[in-house]
C-alpha cells in the first residue's frame, strides 16, 4: 500500500494547489490562500469521516496532510505564474488524486460497514467534497455540478470497487483496479470532452411559463 500512500500525498498536494489558485483568482491574502488550499486538499476526506462516524477525522490526527496543504498554498503564493505555466501537468496529478481518493473513500466506507450505494457515494464525496467546499467558500456554483465528467468518474469508481468485492477480489487489488478504472474514465472524459446531459435554460421562470400557459388556455 506504500504506492497508494504516495499517490494519496500527491493528490492532496494537487488538490491544495487547485484550491490555492482559486484564492489567487479572487486576490485573497495568504490566509485565504491557506484556507482554500486546506479545504480543497482535505475537505472531502473530513466530510467522509464525519458521515461515517470516523471521528476525529484522519486529517485532524495526522498533521502531515495539513502540512502538505500548507506546502501547496506556499508554493502558489510564492510561484503562482510558474506553476500556472505547468497547469496541464498539475491536472494530470489532479486526475490521479481523484482516482486515489475515490478508491480510498470506498475502502474506508466498506470498512465501516456501509451498504454498496453508500460506498459509492463516499468515494465521490472523498474525491470531490473538497472542491465543493472550495467553490462554496469562494461563492461559486460547485464546478462538479456544471462542468466535466468529474464527480461521475469518482462515483463510477466507487461502484467498480463494490463490484470487485462481489466477485471476491482481494481488497488491495480492488483498490488498485478502482484507481485505474477511475483514472481511465476521467482521462477518456477529458480526451473526448464528455459531459452529462443538461437541461437548456428556460426563457422565463417556471411560474411565468405556467401563468402564460393558463392565460393562453383561456383564449
Amino acid at each position: 500500500m506504500e504506492l497508494i500512500h504516495i499517490l494519496d500525498i500527491a493528490g492532496t498536494f494537487a488538490f491544495a494547489v487547485s484550491g490555492a489558485f482559486r484564492a489567487v483568482k479572487y486576490e485573497m491574502d495568504i490566509l485565504g490562500i491557506a484556507v482554500l488550499a486546506m479545504a480543497t486538499g482535505v475537505g472531502g476526506g473530513m466530510l467522509r469521516d464525519l458521515l461515517l462516524g470516523a471521528t476525529p477525522p484522519a486529517a485532524l490526527t495526522d498533521t502531515g496532510y495539513i502540512l502538505i496543504c500548507l506546502a501547496g498554498a506556499a508554493a502558489v503564493f510564492l510561484a503562482a505564474p510558474k506553476i500556472a505555466r505547468r497547469w496541464d501537468y498539475l491536472m494530470a496529478v489532479d486526475a490521479v488524486g481523484l482516482s486515489v481518493f475515490a478508491a480510498i473513500g470506498a475502502a474506508k466506507a466498506e470498512a465501516y460497514g456501509a451498504v454498496p450505494l453508500t460506498i459509492a457515494m463516499m468515494a465521490m464525496i472523498t474525491a470531490c467534497g473538497g472542491g465543493v467546499i472550495r467553490d462554496l467558500l469562494s461563492r461559486e456554483i460547485p464546478a462538479i455540478l456544471t462542468t466535466g465528467f468529474y464527480a461521475s468518474a469518482a462515483l463510477l469508481g466507487g461502484f467498480m470497487f463494490v463490484f470487485l468485492g462481489q466477485v471476491q477480489i482481494p481488497e488491495g487489488v480492488r483498490i488498485f483496479l478502482t484507481v485505474g478504472f477511475t483514472l481511465l474514465t476521467r482521462i477518456v472524459a477529458l480526451r473526448f470532452k464528455l459531459n452529462l446531459p443538461r437541461v437548456k435554460a428556460l426563457h422565463a421562470s417556471p411560474s411565468e411559463i405556467a401563468r402564460a400557459h393558463r392565460e393562453n388556455g383561456r383564449k
